[in-house]
């Protein structure tokens, strides 16, 4: 994977502040056309950048359809011009009557919601009557996370039927989401993939059997985007694969995505001769999982984490007295997804140097305007 590189005009930009490649973005956005083979199998889920910038560069690339996880991500798809917008979470509480009133509000586009319960159904199908609209509905079917869906073709039968028998809600289709899939052996993945798309494959024979017609499946995420875009005609979900990430760079590297955003950090303090403290806290990096594995810091790769807390992360070396302070640095994070959500804005790289250029992190807020 080609590396960022360095970057000029950096006393720009205050730290910790999170970079974006344009360039970049526009290349892994071509690379999801290319796997997909037609930029119509491809729904990409807004939820890694929450970027209206993103989103318009997907539809000037030909992607129409898009998926959400959270009111304001499917109000930035809506308001952006998408034509098609799954939110890919369990509807409950007062974002059933959101729901409704951004439908409402852009007519022009198609909107869906997942089910994977009766009662879901019952009260949309109410909602949706006295609104005077259609949503779409995809049975969120579970091929093995256990998350969220049901795992039983007769209850997802079920179901599919009282969507066809309401009066305001049409059956669009089957989404299966397979994130458990995730080992790095391209042979083993591809072994638990197909195990797992066999039974969405029977759902979808079932439903026809019955005689309801499946529109479209919307299947995976980014680690088994390559095996769906060749091997099954669905429509591809991945996220990630826009921004890309050092977890599944490392994880991954049968994947042809680079990484298109970083955060810049600087050297704050020198806490000793081997200890250099950054200004990257739990508040500008996602903090999941252990310590050494949040970030690659790049021209640091030796550099061993030992303290995390919210605006600091401190990290030994060999000799702090090479590094001056406000020293910048480059990270890669771990998870690019929630590092995201922790900036209003990205400020743009382009030929090496940043420009000033700032893209707001639109659907950070989960609320926009509903």
């Amino acid at each position: 994977m080609k590396e960022l590189g360095q970057v000029a005009n950096l006393d720009r930009v205050p730290s910790p502040a999170l970079l974006v490649w344009p360039d970049r973005v526009q290349a892994n956005i071509e690379r999801m056309i290319d796997l997909a083979g037609d930029p119509a199998r491809l729904r990409p889920h807004v939820k890694t950048h929450k970027m209206d910038a993103v989103v318009r560069m997907h539809l000037a690339s030909g992607i129409e359809m898009f998926k959400a996880a959270t009111i304001a991500e499917l109000e930035l798809c809506l308001a952006a011009g998408a034509r098609e917008v799954l939110l890919a979470y369990p509807l409950v509480g007062p974002n059933r009557g959101r729901l409704v009133q951004l439908a409402t509000r852009y007519p022009e586009a198609t909107v869906q919601f997942l089910a994977d319960n009766a009662e879901v159904v019952t009260s949309m199908d109410r909602r949706c009557e006295e609104a005077g609209i259609e949503l779409g509905v995809f049975l969120d079917f579970d091929c093995g996370m256990q998350r969220t869906g049901t795992d039983s073709i007769a209850e997802s039968l079920r179901l599919a039927a009282a969507v066809h028998e309401s009066g305001s809600l049409c059956f669009s289709g089957v989404h299966a989401y397979d994130g458990h899939v995730r080992v790095a052996s391209v042979e083993e993945r591809e072994r638990i993939w197909d195990a797992a798309m066999d039974s969405v494959r029977r759902l979808v024979k079932a439903l026809q059997e019955s005689g309801l017609r499946v529109e479209a499946v919307v299947g995976g995420g980014s680690p088994t985007f390559g095996l769906h875009a060749a091997k099954q005609g669905w429509q591809c979900s991945p996220g990630t694969t826009v921004f890309w990430d050092g977890g599944y760079g490392a994880a991954f590297p049968d994947l042809p995505f680079e990484s298109a955003a970083a955060i810049l950090t600087r050297v704050i303090s020198k806490p000793g001769n081997n200890r250099l403290c950054l200004d990257l806290g739990h508040k500008a990096i996602a903090s999941e999982g252990p310590l050494e594995n949040r970030v690659r810091l790049l021209g640091l790769e030796g550099a061993k984490p030992v303290q995390h807390s919210e605006e600091h992360l401190v990290v030994e070396v060999e000799d702090a007295s090479l590094f001056e302070l406000g020293h910048c640095v480059l990270g890669i994070p771990h998870h690019i997804c929630p590092t995201v959500a922790l900036h209003q804005e990205a400020f743009l790289v382009r030929g090496g140097e940043a420009t000033g250029e700032r893209w707001e992190v639109t659907a950070r807020n989960r609320r926009i305007t509903v």
